[in-house]
């Protein structure tokens, strides 16, 4: 009896090492939204088990080439079967600085010094942690904590929380993401003052979209994007491997006033440009926006004031605006570089 005891407590003990050994499995069909980790990498968002974001976060300063590739973090949204980026990402010139959906500022004004950190010379965007990862059958959300480099061993110029939310999104869309970025200047007062080609927060499509089916629309009759400011919306269709992807960047009425929004080149870098502000020592500065990803054509306007609607916490539906749709303009090709004095494999791209 006593060895027979024995043999069935082996026999239990053998069975829970090996469920314990045994890998996670993968989050299963229909079970909504989850993460998956690659550490040091880059935080995939999962939805039904295929990736529908990943949050590229790594940073290496072992060479010249890895410090480009990594010197700020950044949003990649995936296609609708989670196989590809639909967004760019560290390759690709003559703006290997534009990728995914990201922000940064070309003139931030810190201890009577200006740095760049949309070209990034000099200093990085350097993902710290993690600060929250919540993922349940509607909705992911996660924070990352990063420092934006000063100079060499002297302290951030700014700590900033980027909070992202994917969400479902009403069809014909497929997903909504909300960026919330609060930049906090615990060190000295910081001046943001940068210009609307370098700066806010940006959605660069993949480099190998044809520029010659961009389009962008706007929530005005006879609307000027370098002149109209405070626009609740913009959207852009664009065409990528003969598919057509729409994607909308909603703007918050709780961000600074006077923004514009950059939204006319071909290679479908757009977004909103913050105008000069100044966060004062140890306070912060908080901006949200909304990304509506559509497959297709761009969605009706009456879906996409409804979103609006509902990220702005609006008390009444808002009345249907007219449209004006515009062809993207034609980028000049990038200049040929002058032959470099001095080796400098991480200068910053013009623009």
């Amino acid at each position: 009896m006593l060895r027979s005891f024995m043999l069935g407590g082996l026999l239990m003990a053998s069975f829970a090492a090996s469920v314990m050994a045994a890998p996670a499995s993968a989050a299963p069909s229909g079970a909504g939204f989850s993460f998956q980790d690659d550490p040091g990498q880059y935080l995939d968002i999962l939805l039904d088990g295929k990736i529908v974001g990943r949050y590229m976060y790594a940073h290496d300063t072992s060479s010249g080439a890895k410090r480009v590739e990594t010197y700020k973090p950044y949003l990649h949204i995936f296609d609708a079967e989670g196989k590809a980026p639909i967004t760019k990402g560290a390759a690709g010139e003559p703006f290997p600085h534009h990728r995914g959906i990201f922000i940064g500022f070309n003139k931030i004004e810190f201890n009577g010094k200006s740095y760049d950190r949309w070209h990034m010379p000099g200093g990085e965007i350097v993902h710290q942690k993690f600060t929250e990862q919540k993922a349940g059958p509607d909705e992911a959300t996660f924070t990352s904590l990063a420092n934006w480099d000063s100079d060499p061993g002297k302290p951030p110029l700014i700590v900033e929380q980027r909070t992202i939310a994917f969400r479902r999104a009403p069809t014909p869309a497929r997903i909504m993401v909300d960026v919330t970025s609060v930049l906090s200047a615990p060190n000295g007062a910081v001046t943001i003052s940068p210009d609307p080609e370098h700066s806010g927060v940006q959605y660069r499509p993949a480099a190998e979209l044809d520029t010659t089916k961009t389009v962008y629309v706007f929530p005005k009759k006879g609307a000027d994007a370098r002149k109209d400011v405070d626009l609740p919306w913009v959207g852009e269709s664009y065409t990528l491997h003969d598919n057509r992807y729409s994607i909308v960047e909603m703007n918050h009425p709780q961000n600074p006033k006077g923004i514009k929004y950059s939204a006319y080149r071909d290679y479908g870098r757009f977004g909103a440009f913050i105008d000069k502000t100044t966060i004062p020592a140890a306070e912060s500065l908080t901006l949200k926006f909304r990304f509506l990803i559509a497959d297709g054509e761009m969605p009706p306007v009456e879906m996409i004031e409804k979103c609006w609607d509902e990220f702005t916490g609006a008390a009444s539906p808002s009345p249907v605006p007219p449209i004006t749709t515009k062809p993207a303009e034609n980028t000049p090709p990038a200049k040929p570089k002058a032959p470099a004095k001095k080796k400098t494999p991480d200068a910053p791209a013009p623009t």
